[in-house]
């Protein structure tokens, strides 16, 4: 097990008072999972990501991680005066890991995801999907154990997310990373990941969990996966689940 959450509870002091935004959260993360988080808008999805990642302490409860953390943003924050190459080492710099070990895995991975030619390009010379493979080859350069991803397509246009998902879905599989995905697309949720864990408004609690299984002929990727005749029964289930704790809502 890579990471366990066990009735964990954040508030936040406001100006109004205690702000409850997450209850008695509970679940668990096997080694090469890929599990998506998703819930209503402000049911605390990101701070649950904050909480594992060390970034806030909860007010009761405990978050087990074994392992190192990394974290990747629905920003890319590349840094635009740096070259890609550059940008791609910056943790391994900050963590003062530069090794030779740790540069040849770096140049690997260029090579691998179809960037080592743009090695001393700068980011505005990328397109948003090329950014989004570099901030996450930078992510992973440290050799994270667990890799949070805060929503990491919602910037990007349908066509190029649905492309750029399958790239990271390759990427992650292939370093063998356990996955945490914060999503407010179901489709994108179901199609990447193992389980899907549903919160409740806030203050959330765990509604329910699902495995998903998905029958196919080829090889499993985001693409794929929506071919799937089971894809859509998931979808109905998770959306009608969804419609129940936030009637008002759309998602």
């Amino acid at each position: 097990m890579v990471l366990e959450l066990k009735d964990v509870s954040m508030q936040f002091c406001t100006k109004e008072g205690y702000l409850e935004v997450l209850d008695k959260i509970n679940f668990s993360i096997e080694e090469g999972e890929i599990v998506a988080l998703v819930g209503p808008s402000g049911s605390g999805k990101t701070t649950a990501l904050n909480l594992i990642a060390g970034l806030l302490k909860p007010t009761s409860g405990d978050v087990i991680v074994k392992g190192d953390i990394g974290y990747m943003f629905q920003r890319d924050n590349l840094l635009e005066w740096r070259t890609i190459y550059k940008n791609v080492i910056l943790g391994l710099e900050i963590q003062k890991k530069l090794t030779p070990e740790n540069i040849e895995k770096v140049k690997r991975m260029l090579k691998a995801y179809g960037l080592w030619e743009f090695r001393n390009n700068h980011p505005s010379e990328l397109s948003g999907g090329m950014r989004q493979r570099v901030a996450l080859i930078r992510t992973l350069a440290t050799g994270p154990e667990l890799l949070l991803l805060d929503e990491p397509f919602a910037s990007l246009d349908y066509q190029t997310k649905l492309l750029v998902s399958e790239d990271i879905f390759k990427i992650i599989k292939k370093e063998k990373k356990t996955t945490i995905i914060v999503t407010h697309d179901l489709s994108e949720a179901i199609s990447m990941s193992d389980r899907i864990i549903i919160l409740t408004n806030r203050p959330a609690k765990v509604m329910k969990i699902h495995e998903i299984n998905l029958s196919l002929d080829e090889e499993r990727t985001p693409l794929t996966a929506r071919k799937s005749a089971d894809f859509r029964i998931y979808f109905d289930m998770l959306w009608r689940e969804l419609n129940e704790i936030m009637p008002k809502q759309r998602l």
